[in-house]
């Protein structure tokens, strides 16, 4: 077929459509592997997708996350893959938590979940004070350990907003600990990711900024299970697990470096709380297999093929790369449209998704490849191209 470039040209791609089977694992993993998940629309029920609650397609929603926990993965439930703060509002991502817990407390596999806890219930207007931040927290936690799951304090855009220094994030996020439950996963989410994140944990200095959250830390270890850091810096998120204290673990989010940083060294190694996993789930399950059995040639050989394509769904504008994941879910027949919360397909280019397709093709991750074929067929008429 013929497919779009950067360049403005068409050119013939021959799909190799050797895809991998999913699978559960063999033997236990020794690495957390949490894949963070979208949400499906339904396109028949939603009104005005730019306004208000989207319309969720909940059978498809629920049983993609199946396909997750079937293949041994964990799940990070109501985050920003799932398009909080861009098309789905607190209401909805507590829905979502809430049946999402009630379908993992009945898997065979017993998955872990681990669910996003923010403000964004509340407008930034609301939010003026560490007392106003802490009680719009305090709201989403309370949701989250009722329905069963696992707390991810979610980076707030509310603290950036109003200047917080590293004493008010310090004042923030031990309070809000001292009353967790149970331990809970912090969030550092970079500004490629959200710009309105610009300087979190109170400077835009990183090495400051790395000094106030490992304090944090250090004083709350008995509230801490570890901390997802996404900042596309391999060197950063080594040197930062170094620094953790034993016991608290460091997942990354690092969507173009996760390979390396997951196996780790001799000393130390990174879990996984990745949007891509999603992606690439069986890739991403089977390499975690092989590396659990110690066939490190096995885990590169199934995950080098994915780091291209995880590198051109994450590309800058950064934050748009959830249009990716649910772009490879429909052509893998996932749920039958691509149509996204807030209309969010259309913040990426035709161009982008012929080389998404090639790259997932060449990665082993088009499942269906007569299907992904046709529907990529469909998608170019869409733009007015003739595919061939």
């Amino acid at each position: 077929m013929l497919l779009p470039t950067s360049a403005g040209t068409l050119a013939p791609y021959d799909l190799q459509g050797d895809p991998l089977t999913p699978r559960a694992p063999s033997v236990p993993f020794t690495r957390t592997g949490f894949a963070a998940a979208h949400v499906v629309s339904d396109p028949l029920a939603d009104r005005d997708p730019w306004q208000g609650r989207p319309a969720v397609d909940w059978e498809n929603t629920l049983k993609f996350r199946h396909f997750l926990w079937d293949q041994g993965l964990d799940l990070a439930e109501a985050m920003d893959t799932a398009q909080r703060g861009m098309g789905v509002d607190w209401e909805t991502a507590k829905e979502l938590i809430e049946r999402t817990m009630g379908e993992a407390k009945a898997h065979p596999l017993a998955p872990r979940v681990a669910c996003g806890a923010g403000t964004d219930h509340k407008a930034l207007e609301e939010l003026r004070s560490a007392e106003d931040i802490i009680a719009a927290y305090e709201t989403q936690m309370a949701a989250v350990e009722a329905a069963g799951g696992q707390i991810i304090l979610m980076a707030t855009r509310a603290l950036p907003a109003i200047g917080a220094d590293a004493a008010m994030y310090i004042r923030v996020y031990d309070h809000l600990l001292a009353q967790a439950k149970d331990p809970v996963i912090l969030h550092w989410l970079g500004d490629m990711f959200d710009p309105a994140l610009t300087g979190y944990w109170g400077s835009a200095d990183i090495s400051k900024a790395s000094q106030t959250v490992l304090g944090i830390i250090g004083s709350n270890m008995a509230k801490v299970d570890g901390i997802k850091i996404s900042l596309l810096d391999q060197a950063h998120e080594e040197a930062f697990r170094k620094r953790l204290p034993a016991g608290i673990r460091l997942y990354t989010g690092d969507d173009f470096n996760y390979a390396p940083l997951i196996e780790g060294d001799d000393t130390h190694h990174s879990h996984a709380l990745l949007g891509i996993f999603a992606a690439i789930a069986p890739a991403a399950s089977q390499a975690l297999e092989a590396l659990a059995t110690g066939d490190h040639a096995t885990y590169h050989a199934l995950l080098a093929p994915t780091v291209p394509l995880s590198r051109e769904i994450f590309r800058p504008s950064t934050q748009f790369y959830k249009a990716g994941i649910a772009y490879l879910a429909w052509l893998n027949g996932a749920q039958d449209h691509f149509i996204m919360p807030a209309g969010f397909q259309s913040s990426r280019d035709i161009t982008h998704y012929a080389q998404v397709f090639r790259l997932a093709d060449q990665a082993r991750l088009l499942a269906r490849p007569d299907l992904a074929l046709s529907r990529m067929r469909m998608l170019l008429g869409l733009h007015g191209i003739d595919g061939g």
